[in-house]
């Protein structure tokens, strides 16, 4: 089959390789420089250094020509954007006239300004495309560049969209699973990077490994909480996409959203560290949407409400925990 990567980053870079060992892969960036430096070396020296690309992948700054690289019934287009970027990518489809008959999307949050989910958005853009979905689940795009073993979950109320999906992506180390609740997929993905801040800033902090296997299960059910809230399932939570995203992100130490959290332990601003780290963090992008969503459906979610106080009401990350353990005792 024929696919489209459409995003260079190190998740979209390290999927294309993957991918270009057993289909005709087409790897698309906006960054001219970039694209060019791919030709040349096939290695992303900027998001994932040291991971050789096959000679096969196919690069493009072009985006109508990378989409009728994968234009067919027959096709998958990947789309690799964050979330932040994913409307303003759908409409350039739409406007190009060259919306895909099946993609899937690998973003992890909610849209700042609307609070929505990423399927959402799609469907705020696209009423009428039905082959979509997301796929998710617990990776980081180093191993996944390295060849190693890697579990992932596609989600879409779409037989045709999640069949694709399984043809592009199973082979090699990579497996798939497969399933229809969307909501439950994206609000794991979303969930876990705001709870991989909170993990991080305890581990910075010294705190221990009681603190943070307290934290990830905690976590874990205000994420399956909101989740139901949301018309997720509650096994879901529990599988690839929920608990398995979760342990990856607050325990690994390639994860961009810990690492957050573990430099503002040490005494670092934000911007400071967001400035430094060179890659996306969407756990701060999406926390504010977080809280607020749970809010309005009145969820507890003490861990979300203690990161958002660190990250954007100046609360110390030591008070912020104060402030966890001083609540009052209750049930679990």
């Amino acid at each position: 089959m024929k696919v489209a990567v459409l995003g260079a980053g190190a998740w979209g870079t390290a999927l294309a390789g993957h991918l270009a060992q057993a289909h005709d892969t087409l790897l698309w960036a906006r960054d001219g420089a970039l694209i060019d430096t791919l030709r040349k070396t096939h290695e992303n020296a900027r998001y994932l250094a040291g991971v050789s690309l096959p000679q096969s992948l196919k690069y493009e700054t072009d985006l109508a020509t990378a989409l009728e690289h994968a234009a067919g019934e027959a096709d998958l287009v990947v789309l690799g954007t964050p979330v932040a970027g994913l409307r303003d990518m759908l409409r350039t489809m739409s406007d190009l006239g060259r919306v895909p008959a099946h993609f899937v999307w690998l973003c992890k949050g909610f849209e700042a300004d609307s609070q929505l989910m990423p399927h959402q958005v799609v469907s705020a853009e696209l009423p009428d495309h039905a082959s979509n979905g997301v796929l998710s689940g617990p990776s980081f795009a180093r191993e996944v560049g390295d060849g190693l073993p890697v579990a992932l979950t596609v989600a879409s109320t779409s037989a045709d969209c999640r069949e694709r999906t399984l043809a592009a992506f199973h082979h090699r180390a990579m497996r798939i699973y497969t399933g229809d609740d969307v909501v439950g997929v994206e609000v794991g993905g979303a969930v876990k990077n705001v709870l991989a801040i909170a993990t991080g800033i305890s581990d910075g902090l010294g705190l221990g490994l009681n603190a943070r296997a307290a934290l990830i299960t905690r976590g874990l059910a205000e994420m399956t909480r909101l989740g139901a809230a949301l018309g997720g399932r509650a096994e879901t939570f529990t599988g690839l996409t929920g608990l398995g995203d979760l342990i990856l992100t607050a325990t690994g130490d390639l994860s961009r959203n810990r690492t957050v959290g573990k430099q503002l332990a040490s005494g670092r601003t934000l911007d400071d560290i967001l400035g430094a780290l060179g890659h996306v963090a969407e756990g701060v992008r999406c926390a504010r949407a977080v809280a607020a969503i749970a809010r309005a459906h009145q969820i507890d979610m003490p861990i979300t409400e203690a990161v958002c106080d660190v990250l954007f009401a100046g609360v110390a990350p030591r008070d912020a925990v104060s402030a966890l353990l001083r609540r009052d005792a209750k049930a679990e």
